[in-house]
């Protein structure tokens, strides 16, 4: 028997809901409250097909307004009133058990009544996971394989970011910020940002809410299947970047961690002067010194002449850096005597050298050269270096294939440091967290990632 008694003809919103609910409560002995208790369908819920990585749209009206997930078939539809989508859908298809993905209720239709089962805890951790500063705290120590719903065992963080098309190149780069752990524990803790005001209108915020929801699904110990769609963030990215980046476009990865980046710490507040989390884990400063070059057609005498002026001085300024640029050095154009490309090899502190405060090197703008210098006076807590392996022109983007030799750990940047620096930076030595590689032509290449394992040291 199907109960529709003072049903309303529209889908009912989340106020209606809720109305609802406390009527059936107060009539305490309303037989509705029984059937609360002991719904007969709870059987009928297939885990297997339930996926709420994607956008929360009803898959008729494609409208984000009171949608309802369908637990049989893993479906979304709007509204639950007797003209409702759920409701045509339990009708013609006896799907009985929806979740409100608002409210994070379960509702049986078309008896269009709340069902209350503890059973059903696991379907709402999955839809929206939380974490207690004890569990955040415990997550590097524990070396624990969980199992999947689907059987499948996972180490949390450790999971794949589904490739949609051509997204791989900022699923790389997501998964290596997941692994760093103070910026992981401040987004893993929704209430470190939910109290951030933003200016009416802006979609930046979005950026945050949707990386700490990504954030959470890739640690959760409870998943129902152990890899996680990267879709709602990567729709967030498109949004807020106004399509620079795109899901079926490849991009560079190092131009999208710079912006995200960037896009993160004005979305949380962060300025120049008053920092955030991004700038607290990632923020180093430097000191740039810079000559400007006489044009190298000029007369010698004419050059002489110029660097005698003021403005051909070298100068000095101070600048901050959330990763340091490492230059290759040119890969050579000949082949060896078996016909093959040789790929040189180069150890990791010859191209840190940059940052001595010796090495110069030229800069070429439209107008003017410049002979440039560069020597650390503060250290981050999390050092990210972006090796500079495409160069673009006119015509096309080249790859420099040379290989960097690194070691995993303790590597140290003293010798990079001013002497003020060296006197007051107490750590400098790093280990590696993550590692971003480039497969195949530019154009037609893949991303992959490294990440270490916290609780299983040095293992990759």
């Amino acid at each position: 028997m199907v109960s529709l008694k003072r049903e309303r003809d529209v889908e009912l919103d989340d106020d209606d809901e809720e109305e609802g609910v406390a009527a059936k409560v107060g009539r305490g002995r309303d037989p509705e409250d029984r059937r609360s208790r002991h719904c007969p369908y709870l059987d009928t819920i297939n885990r297997s097909v339930l996926d709420f990585d994607f956008e929360k749209l009803c898959s008729i009206s494609l409208s984000h307004i009171n949608v309802y997930a369908c637990l049989i078939c893993g479906k979304y539809f709007q509204g639950r009133g007797l003209k409702s989508h759920a409701y045509t859908h339990s009708v013609q298809f006896t799907h009985h058990v929806f979740l409100n993905l608002h409210t994070l209720k379960f509702y049986c239709l078309p008896d269009n009544y709340e069902i209350i089962d503890s059973s059903l805890e696991d379907i709402t951790y999955v839809l929206k996971p939380t974490f207690t500063k004890q569990h955040i705290s415990g997550l590097d120590k524990q070396g624990k394989l969980y199992r999947a719903y689907d059987g499948t065992t996972y180490l949390p963080g450790i999971v794949g970011l589904n490739n949609i098309k051509a997204n791989d190149y900022a699923n790389v780069v997501l998964q290596a910020l997941s692994n760093v752990p103070p910026l992981r524990n401040y987004f893993l803790e929704e209430e470190n940002y939910k109290g951030i005001r933003r200016p009416p209108g802006d979609i930046m915020f979005l950026l945050v809410q949707r990386f700490g929801e990504l954030m959470r699904k890739l640690w959760n110990p409870r998943n129902f299947k152990a890899h996680v769609s990267p879709h709602e963030m990567l729709q967030a990215v498109v949004l807020c970047s106004k399509k620079n980046f795109q899901i079926t476009k490849q991009g560079d990865a190092v131009d999208f961690l710079s912006w995200f980046l960037n896009a993160l710490h004005s979305a949380l507040g962060g300025t120049k002067k008053k920092p955030s989390i991004i700038t607290k884990v990632f923020q180093g400063s430097m000191r740039i010194f810079s000559k400007k070059l006489p044009h190298p057609d000029l007369p010698p005498e004419e050059k002489e002449a110029l660097l005698l002026k003021e403005e051909y001085q070298e100068e000095m300024s101070e600048s901050t850096f959330l990763f340091l640029t490492l230059d290759l050095p040119t890969a050579p154009l000949y082949k060896d005597e078996k016909e093959q490309l040789i790929i040189p090899q180069v150890p990791l502190f010859n191209i840190l050298a940059k940052f001595n405060g010796i090495t110069e090197k030229e800069y070429k703008t439209y107008k003017e050269n410049f002979l440039k210098r560069f020597q650390l006076t503060k250290l981050p807590p999390y050092l990210i270096f972006c090796i500079k392996r495409f160069t673009k022109n006119n015509f096309f983007v080249e790859k420099n294939p040379t290989i960097v030799n690194f070691p995993i750990t303790n590597v140290d940047l003293r010798e990079y440091l001013t002497e003020e620096a060296m006197a007051t930076e107490k750590n400098t030595t790093y280990d590696l967290v993550a590692n971003v590689v480039h497969d195949g032509k530019p154009s037609e290449g893949a991303y992959r990632i490294h990440v270490l394992h916290h609780n299983n040291s040095n293992n990759f």
